[in-house]
């Protein structure tokens, strides 16, 4: 027997409407991201355990911990609240035109620079560096900055240690080069070598309030995450990484996603979700 008590339970707790109203507001406020109707089960199923932490019978009370501003609860909440799928060489069209650009790319003294914007563990961040590792011309010195709003999930990526079943996407020759097989208490992973993780690093940043002093990129990964913003965050983020580009630089989002509506005018679609700063477009810094 059920009653009409709310949108759902999880053992005896409730979220009512109202309860993810407020959810809703938090989640823009902090992230921008715009929680949609129909995404109370995930909300309870990830919250649930923080309120059966906390000795919490309800989610309003849970609420008050975020509300007095508590940072280690609210950004716990943040965590568990944005983390998405992700996995090596999702999307590998997105990887064989970093092989293309960078594979006849004539080598500087400037090191190569390449931004994932939302990087989740770690998995798009690495797939980039055994492309681009793998392409360059010997010499070229080249970076990787992996960013993500949630902490949690980026001591994954710093840990760069993943399970053995994430090899199944890896090309077999970028995984002898570039991966390890976990031994006795690390059996069952993989780990990514020493080589790569020297020239790759992850930092927190919102991307409604980027940190200064990012520096300018020659290509910027910001994939499967616009979805969640609406259109007038969608515009300021965009306006901010297209200033950030430098002079032939490209800005890749997923293939479910575009620019249509939101662009400034300084990208132009090179082919599908793809796009390149325009001639004479050049970042501001």
């Amino acid at each position: 027997m059920t009653a009409d008590v709310g949108i759902g339970t999880i053992g005896e707790r409730v979220l009512t409407p109202e309860e993810f109203a407020w959810l809703v507001e938090f989640l823009a406020d902090r992230t921008g991201i715009e929680l949609k109707p129909g995404k109370e089960s995930m909300v309870m199923g990830r919250l649930d355990r923080r309120l059966r932490h906390h000795g919490l019978s309800s989610y309003t009370e849970y609420f008050g911990l975020l509300v007095d501003g508590d940072p280690l609860e609210s950004q716990m909440a943040v965590d568990l609240l944005t983390t998405n799928e992700t996995y090596f060489f999702r999307e590998p069209k997105h990887f064989d035109f970093v092989r293309e650009v960078f594979s006849t790319f004539p080598r500087r003294s400037e090191p190569v620079r390449i931004w994932s914007a939302a990087s989740s563990t770690g998995e798009e961040a690495w797939t980039i560096a055994m492309t681009l590792d793998d392409c360059l011309p010997a010499g070229q010195a080249w970076s990787i900055l992996g960013t993500d709003i949630s902490s949690r999930v980026l001591e994954t990526a710093r840990r760069a240690m993943y399970p053995i079943e994430a090899a199944e996407k890896i090309p077999p020759n970028l995984l002898r080069s570039y991966c390890l097989r976990g031994r006795d208490e690390y059996e069952g992973f993989l780990a990514i070598d020493a080589r790569l993780r020297e020239r790759v690093t992850f930092h927190e940043a919102n991307l409604i309030e980027l940190p200064t002093g990012l520096g300018t990129f020659d290509l910027v990964f910001l994939r499967n995450v616009m979805i969640y913003f609406g259109t007038e965050t969608k515009r300021t983020i965009v306006r901010q990484m297209a200033s950030m580009l430098r002079p032939g630089g490209h800005f890749i989002v997923s293939h479910a996603e575009t620019l249509n509506g939101i662009g400034d005018g300084r990208l132009r679609l090179v082919r599908p979700s793809i796009y390149a700063l325009a001639d004479g477009a050049a970042g501001d810094g």
